[in-house]
């Protein structure tokens, strides 16, 4: 596969605040075609820092998978929709994978 092709296409980590929440926001993002498909992995804690204090929240992890160029976009959809202030949006790019599936996750994005 040519290199060029290897990072364009990404995993966007979301952390939210609960599954319905992530549901709600990879169904937009999928209908939207800002990602090809989203996965919801409820039962998550964190614990983190905020505003000095160390904190801790049950959680759910959204990872919507898309194209690179889409980032931006798909970050300030996650922005509107989300009840945080400042929510986790990360992209992690995606280096190789299966063809065929690499293939349709460019197809349904974009």
């Amino acid at each position: 596969m040519p290199e060029t092709r290897k990072a364009d296409l990404v995993f966007v980590y979301v952390t939210t605040g609960s599954k319905e929440e992530a549901l709600r926001i990879g169904r937009i993002l999928v209908e939207e075609r800002l990602a090809a498909c989203a996965n919801v992995l409820d039962g998550m804690t964190s614990v983190y820092r905020w505003n000095g204090a160390v904190e801790q929240a049950e959680e759910a992890v959204l990872i919507a998978k898309t194209r690179s160029s889409l980032f931006d976009r798909l970050t300030d959809r996650v922005r509107e929709l989300h009840s945080y202030d400042t929510p986790c949006v990360v992209e992690l790019t995606l280096a190789r994978g299966n063809p065929d599936y690499l293939d349709w996750l460019r197809a349904e994005t974009g």
